[in-house]
């Protein structure tokens, strides 16, 4: 469930620009008293922070866009040269007999496409037919570097699949999203898996069936995972921006993109 209220994943991003959380100030009404309320973070100062975080501006259509030098940039390039790194160990074993297919897996939202404009215009809160009316617009940018790990991998030999929260309305909007940010491999419903409450997957039948969906993040997700391993796949590294993108277990490693934004547990 995606979280109005930003505190979890925020803490994050101040850790990261070596902001407090609580503790900032000690304010209490009675000075005298030897135990005083910590007082939490300040939020237009948190808000400040998470723009210095991303280097946040318009660019010239208006759109909030994150910074090529800032410290979240700097992070994703870090994060980048890892995975490559796994892609390239994989891609030694493509071919060998008796070893299953190297597969990557990528979230979508705020991993491949930036939803930091959504967060701005709407002051950090969520609302589902807003962020609706904004997935279907296709035309949020890339997340910096990751489309170019999907056609890294692509050329690499590593099948390339994508397990998202979107749903199943949403996808025509994902792919033709995708496709402007280059991102466009395996963007079939063969290697993109989105939520279907309508018509859920027999791997999900543990908590979904037709027209009920009861499965956590980490279900689906862990759940998808296992199905691409039933198929002969071994998923050498699993990509998200949530934790919740990533337990659940079913790849060999799992990387966390930085997201100051929003929560999703």
């Amino acid at each position: 469930m995606r979280k109005s209220l930003r505190i979890a994943a925020v803490a994050a991003a101040c850790a990261l620009t070596g902001s407090v959380f609580y503790g900032a100030s000690m304010a209490t009404a009675d000075p005298s008293k030897d135990k005083a309320t910590p007082e939490p973070y300040n939020i237009g100062l948190l808000v400040s922070d998470i723009d210095a975080y991303y280097g946040t501006k318009p660019d010239s259509n208006g759109v909030y866009q994150a910074s090529s030098d800032s410290p979240y940039a700097k992070d994703l390039a870090s994060i980048d040269t890892q995975v490559k790194k796994a892609i390239d160990k994989a891609a030694k074993q493509t071919g060998k007999k008796n070893q299953p297919k190297p597969a990557i897996m990528f979230d979508i939202d705020d991993t491949l496409l930036l939803s930091l404009d959504y967060e701005k215009r709407y002051n950090y809160t969520y609302n589902s037919a807003s962020w609706n009316d904004y997935v279907m617009r296709a035309d949020r940018p890339a997340v910096p570097g990751t489309p170019d790990l999907v056609q890294y991998a692509k050329q690499k030999g590593v099948e390339v699949f994508y397990n998202s929260g979107l749903n199943e309305a949403q996808r025509s909007a994902a792919v033709e999203n995708l496709k402007k940010v280059g991102a466009d491999v395996n963007l079939d419903s063969a290697h993109m898996f989105l939520k279907d409450a309508a018509n859920p997957p027999s791997y999900l039948k543990d908590c979904a069936t037709p027209g009920t969906w009861t499965c956590t993040t980490v279900q689906y997700k862990g759940g998808t995972r296992k199905h691409i391993e039933d198929l002969g796949y071994n998923i050498i590294a699993n990509i998200g921006d949530q934790y919740s993108d990533l337990d659940g277990g079913h790849a060999d490693q799992t990387f966390k993109l930085p997201n100051p934004t929003y929560f999703v547990g």
